[in-house]
């Protein structure tokens, strides 16, 4: 009688210890997911997109691995732990990441569109310059039409740096950039021909 009722108290003393054991790690999902929206509000999705989208997917996984412990009778959340860890300090890791790339792309803008300002400039002082002729006015207005999407591309651009979307301003000024420098060439092209110094 003596033995069942020891063995008896062994096996609540072992169902107790399992249980302990078995503890879902709420604190620690709680700081994964506090590290990762830390990583959201740094911009991490828009700087360094594949970066945020593992820290997702890892923690999809945790979350998936949870469910597989929280089913099981006997729960141990190790694993999961550990997983949580990485995670949370991977998440910290994309806010540095996140910061510095934004500074990278906020100078890469900046000096964008100081060179864009200057080659619109010469643009528009080059216009005037061009001969005119039977086809020479409507391809002078036809610059001129591109001249104005460029202008408005970069005051757009200009907006969405002053915002603090860079990746948004760099985006824009990286097409009219491309525009710009084309009807550069275009301008100083048709000058060349004509032999007209510019």
């Amino acid at each position: 009688m003596k033995n069942k009722i020891l063995m008896g108290l062994a096996a609540i003393a072992m169902v107790a210890v399992l249980a302990s054991c078995g503890k879902k790690p709420q604190v620690e999902i709680d700081a994964t997911n506090a590290a990762i929206a830390a990583a959201q509000t740094a911009e991490a999705n828009v700087y360094l997109p594949a970066e945020f989208a593992a820290l997702q997917d890892s923690m999809n996984a945790i979350n998936n691995a949870i469910t597989v412990v929280d089913g099981k009778l006997f729960k141990n959340y190790k694993d999961v732990v550990a997983k949580l860890a990485t995670t949370k300090t991977l998440a910290e890791q994309v806010v540095a990441n996140a910061a510095v790339k934004k500074d990278e792309i906020k100078k890469e803008a900046e000096t964008l569109l100081t060179g864009i300002k200057t080659v619109v400039a010469e643009n528009a002082k080059l216009l005037p310059k061009l001969p005119r002729g039977k086809e020479g006015a409507a391809v002078i207005e036809a610059i001129k039409a591109d001249l104005g999407t460029v202008d408005a591309t970069v005051a757009e651009a200009q907006g969405l740096f002053d915002k603090g979307a860079y990746m948004d301003a760099l985006n824009k000024i990286k097409a009219a950039n491309e525009k710009a420098g084309s009807i550069n060439t275009e301008i100083k092209d048709v000058l060349k021909k004509a032999r007209i110094r510019f």
